[in-house]
């Protein structure tokens, strides 16, 4: 994607940032470790059925994501609904 494409979407996943013009990346942040793990389990199931797998890292009451398209090794508009769906997955906690 062209820095104007990635521009245009970027408005639309809010918390979001791009990184080098390459990933999103976005830090969630829950009450205790309990509801962060629960939140990588439902991400990590939505990843498995997608077969688009972020970078997750978790750590108490804090979750990071990056996502890119490993294939192209950038991001594609793929990239931004799977990042809309994780904030509607965060919503459940």
């Amino acid at each position: 994607m062209t820095a104007a494409e990635i521009a245009a979407l970027l408005p639309q996943i809010a918390g979001w940032e791009v990184i080098a013009n390459h990933h999103l990346a976005k830090t969630f942040t829950f009450k205790d470790f309990e509801l962060a793990l629960a939140f990588v389990n439902r991400v990590g199931e939505m990843a498995e059925a997608q077969w688009h797998h972020p970078d997750i890292h978790l750590a108490w009451g804090k979750v990071a994501i990056e996502i890119w398209t490993h294939k192209i090794d950038g991001l594609t508009e793929s990239d931004f609904v799977f990042a809309a769906k994780c904030d509607a997955l965060a919503a459940q906690a």
